[in-house]
């Protein structure tokens, strides 16, 4: 792979992360996610009472994703976005689909380790 993008990136065991350490894991610069934010509606993290945003695993994943076709795969940023649209079907982000995945992970996360 060109750019030294690792074929598998080891996300921290956290349920949220700021965006100076997301953009450590994915390997672009802060202002970089906030561009993609604007440009993928797959990429929407959510925000604290502080107005900070806040990452999840499944965030990371998307911006690990769009690096990779946008860097790695060379596509444009429309090719990209029409990638990630047919691969991921038409539903919208937020969909019940989401949100079960969300709420699963969340109940993996807070189960006592065995």
């Amino acid at each position: 792979m060109s750019m030294g993008t690792p074929a598998h990136v080891e996300i921290p065991d956290k349920m949220f992360f700021k965006i100076r350490e997301v953009a450590q894991i994915v390997g672009v610069k802060p202002h970089v996610l906030r561009y993609w934010e604007s440009e993928f509606p797959t990429l929407s993290p959510k925000k604290n009472r502080n107005g900070q945003r806040i990452y999840t695993k499944k965030d990371i994943e998307h911006a690990l994703e769009i690096r990779r076709l946008l860097h790695v795969e060379r596509f444009s940023i429309a090719g990209a976005r029409q990638s990630l649209k047919k691969r991921k079907g038409s539903a919208p982000p937020g969909s019940l689909a989401d949100i079960r995945a969300d709420l699963e992970e969340l109940v993996r996360m807070l189960e006592p380790a065995s």
